[in-house]
């Protein structure tokens, strides 16, 4: 009976959802929708009552409901009274817990990072601890996400976490009082040592309060009106609230300026955001840093930048994100994010790179064509274009990770090497005063001795593939013995390419550690040091004739309309 009771709430909630469905829909509507929920809603009874198995009614419309918002778009979503914590987090940064980041690793669940100062911290967890138990409950075969919502809870609550610790026999006991948490949208900043003046400041997400957390970076990096340019660094910064993409283009941007509009199928959804405070600096030499994985909100940010001629765009073309999404209430606590409007950068230009309404017949989207590209300008004058994305004024690439580097980061021994080493030295000196020097890197090599792991090159796997053609056309017979031989010329050799990418896994050794010592912010200062595009920031941040140029339009640069990444 508790069954069938369960079963008929959900019948009677998708019912009343039926009709608050229709009413919000014009009279010529009105009968296809009411034709296609009533055979929805009958389909279901149908099911609830002649179905082999019992049917857990909640899942099932769950899953019809997922099914149907992801053939509109991907950040069209259903998210139901149990998600809404994380839908918090995304949105405020807040959240309840012990302040750590995790990840699984074989059966159990390992905690990768512990941010400063939050409980996880105080109660002497570290990165490298492999969680064993949850308030004496062994999470073996846990998820991830199972993992995870034991640990987060009320504030002032307290949970238990038992704990297997390299150099230690016996598992360790750590009782952890969670608490109110706020992640900040900026870890890091900071001025650049070797350009004089060049400031740094990196956003990693447009939570609440973003906007005022760049303004406050800011202001005690230019304490005593010494610096002369600043980088903003947006790479993988996934976007969020868009008022505060409003909010840090204000902090470079005079009051009154446009820096989005929307626009909708429905009228109240057109709307123009303008920059509301006096602006910190309209003149400093402005570098906003973007990559691929930047997004939406930084998408804004950037291209307003860019348009209003305010600053230079470095790095490689932005995500193409230009769909704007509004939540709206639904029943039971429930909500549904959805997809409201596209938005505009003052050129008028949109810059949403894949087109949802129109799909291919196997249902994926394809990017705008070249030809439906339009061309727009900048305040000064300069070509810029819609079409997918922000084009960088300067292009620069980061640099790929060589075969043998995405092996040692999957495997995590360099992680591994970096939970040894801290747990084996108390201390290490500041991130700018200390490196991975050749007796720490052979101690690395050493360390590396009997584990297991291998990678395959891109020589070899290109080889590979030549093999299986000559073998299909017949020819691998006659070109045997050469091909033998250039395969073991181009196999590769482990120690010789701990050699030949020494300098850039030095690199990587250095973020993991300096994590150790100074937590997020540490890994990111330290990662800095050999990061090509900050560098080209900085260089250009501090040339003023250079930057000028760019700024003013006689920089050269290739024609951008027809090319693609």
């Amino acid at each position: 009976m508790k069954y069938l009771a369960k079963s008929k709430k959900w019948i009677i909630g998708g019912i009343l959802l039926a009709a608050v469905i229709v009413a919000g829909f014009n009279k010529k509507d009105d009968f296809e929708i009411s034709k296609s929920l009533d055979i929805y809603y009958s389909l279901f009874r149908e099911l609830n009552i002649f179905y082999v198995d019992e049917i857990n009614a909640g899942d099932l419309v769950e899953t019809s409901i997922e099914k149907m918002l992801k053939s509109l778009d991907p950040y069209t979503k259903y998210i139901p009274e149990k998600d809404m914590d994380d839908f918090k987090f995304m949105t405020t940064g807040d959240y309840g817990g012990i302040g750590a980041l995790i990840r699984k690793e074989g059966d159990y669940a390992i905690i990768s990072q512990p941010y400063k100062d939050f409980p996880a911290d105080k109660a002497g967890l570290k990165a490298g601890d492999e969680i064993r138990k949850i308030n004496g409950e062994s999470i073996k075969g846990w998820e991830l996400e199972e993992v995870s919502d034991n640990l987060k809870g009320i504030p002032e609550t307290e949970v238990t976490i038992s704990i297997k610790r390299y150099g230690y026999d016996e598992p360790l006991e750590k009782r952890v009082t969670r608490q109110d948490l706020h992640i900040n949208s900026v870890p890091y900043y900071g001025m650049n040592d070797t350009t004089r003046g060049v400031g740094y400041i990196r956003l990693t997400k447009f939570t609440q309060g973003a906007g005022q957390e760049v303004r406050e970076a800011f202001k005690k990096l230019d304490n005593n009106n010494e610096m002369e340019a600043v980088v903003l660094d947006l790479r993988s910064n996934p976007g969020g609230l868009l008022m505060e993409a409003v909010h840090v283009a204000n902090i470079f941007i005079p009051k009154g300026q446009e820096v989005v509009s929307t626009k909708g199928r429905v009228k109240k959804w057109n709307e123009t955001y303008k920059t509301e405070k006096k602006p910190l600096d309209t003149n400093i030499r402005l570098v906003v840093l973007v990559n691929r994985a930047s997004a939406s909100a930084s998408e804004i940010v950037a291209g307003a930048v860019q348009d209003l001629d305010r600053g230079v765009v470095i790095g490689r073309r932005t995500f193409g994100k230009g769909l704007v999404q509004a939540t709206r209430p639904l029943s039971y606590n429930a909500k549904l994010k959805v997809t409201t409007a596209k938005y505009y950068i003052p050129s008028g230009r949109c810059i949403q790179a894949k087109d949802y309404s129109n799909r291919n017949e196997d249902g994926s989207v394809g990017e705008i064509p070249d030809s439906l590209v339009q061309e727009y300008t900048t305040r000064n004058g300069r070509k810029v274009y819609d079409g997918g994305g922000i084009r960088p004024d300067i292009e620069v690439e980061q640099g790929e990770l060589s075969k043998m580097e995405i092996s040692l980061l999957s495997k995590n021994l360099i992680f591994d090497f970096a939970t040894q080493y801290a747990l084996t030295h108390d201390t290490i000196p500041p991130v700018d005063q200390w490196e991975v020097n050749d007796q720490i890197y052979r101690t690395f090599a050493d360390f590396l001795e009997g584990k297991e792991w291998d990678y395959t090159t891109e020589s070899e796997a290109k080889l590979e593939k030549l093999i299986e053609t000559a073998k299909d056309e017949k020819y691998y017979d006659q070109a045997e013995a050469t091909i033998k031989e250039l395969k073991e010329k181009l196999s590769h050799d482990k120690q010789q390419d701990l050699k030949r990418y020494k300098s850039s896994i030095q690199a990587r050794l250095e973020e993991e550690i300096a994590s150790r010592y100074y937590y997020q912010k540490g890994q990111i200062q330290a990662g800095l040091e050999e990061d090509q595009q900050v560098k080209k920031a900085i260089t250009v941040s501090a040339d003023t004739s250079l930057y000028k140029s760019i700024i003013d339009g006689t920089y050269q640069r290739d024609n951008i309309k027809n090319v693609r990444e």
